[in-house]
């Protein structure tokens, strides 16, 4: 099974596009040691030759552009994408945004949870992906085969997390509308030697649903949006904290490097990283501390195989 980063940042990416804050202001100059990147998706396939996306970046059209693996099949036909599913873990701009770039009358299936399926519908600007693309909803607390990826499964399971922004008004309470399906975690399992690696690009606690989910995969992907849960107040780019946005932080007693010593996993990566996070730098205190601990900085285009 191959797993490859098309995007490893949080939303608006690195740099991103109205910010100057010292990540941002430095990696524009070329200051050694930061590297851009888009916006969190993922690419995976069994075999090499059909594909899977995990969530469909606002960068999506880029991505696909920079990975050869997604190029149209050269096999006569007029179209002919190797990308047959696109399975989301929540309906944030920044996961959903990059479906509009997949319009151009190719056939492919969407896996989503009931709820997310359900905010698609009520935005009638997804129409535009037409009847060739069919919207299935994600079974619970069962493995499926995304349609034309033989040899990959997948299992959803809940994550401690939030409605996206733009539906915090449906449902008032102290949970901002948040449901179970709202936001999810992926087991993509090879199906030749059933070992599978885990996607959670957010995540606003760890609980031990979510450590008993993770146990025994051969790679974690995780939310590593913030280094400190005030970092984005104390940069004076937002007033709320990382878990008001939900996102558990990667330091503190009951940050996420923390929460998930003592899990029983191969590689660790942090992904969607925002562009405020000093762990983006190389060479920092924080990225030392983070690699220290165990766990790698995801960047596009990195590669995680696993047999």
């Amino acid at each position: 099974m191959i797993i490859k980063v098309l995007g490893s940042a949080a939303g608006g990416g690195f740099p991103q596009w109205n910010c100057n804050c010292r990540n941002c202001a430095d990696v524009r100059r070329g200051v050694g040691g930061l590297v851009p990147r888009t916006q969190s998706s993922l690419a995976v396939s069994a075999d090499g030759l059909s594909w899977m996306l995990v969530d469909a970046s606002p960068d999506l059209r880029q991505q696909i552009a920079a990975t050869p693996e997604l190029d149209p099949q050269t096999d006569g036909r007029s179209r002919a994408s190797p990308i047959t599913a696109v399975v989301l873990t929540s309906a944030d701009v920044d996961h959903v945004a990059g479906l509009l770039s997949l319009r151009e009358s190719q056939p492919f299936s969407i896996h989503a949870d009931p709820r997310v399926l359900s905010a698609l519908a009520a935005s009638s600007i997804f129409g535009v992906l037409g009847g060739c693309v069919r919207r299935l909803p994600i079974p619970r607390n069962e493995v499926f085969e995304p349609e034309g990826c033989a040899g990959l499964g997948i299992e959803a399971f809940a994550v401690p997390g939030k409605v996206a922004l733009y539906l915090e008004d449906e449902g008032a309470g102290p949970g901002l509308g948040t449901a179970l399906g709202d936001v999810i975690g992926l087991k993509v399992i090879d199906g030749l030697s059933g070992r599978f690696a885990c996607y959670v690009p957010g995540c606003a606690a760890v609980d031990g649903g979510l450590l008993r989910q993770l146990a025994g995969a051969a790679a974690v992907l995780f939310d590593g949006t913030l280094y400190r849960d005030d970092e984005m107040i104390a940069q004076g780019l937002s007033q709320k904290t990382g878990r008001r946005m939900g996102h558990i932080s990667m330091s503190g007693v009951d940050g996420s490097v923390a929460a998930l010593a003592g899990l029983d996993a191969g590689r660790r990566i942090f992904t969607h990283v925002n562009n405020s996070n000093p762990a983006l730098r190389e060479g920092s205190p924080e990225r030392e501390w983070v690699e220290a601990a165990g766990w790698e900085i995801a960047h596009d285009g990195m590669e995680v195989v696993i047999r």
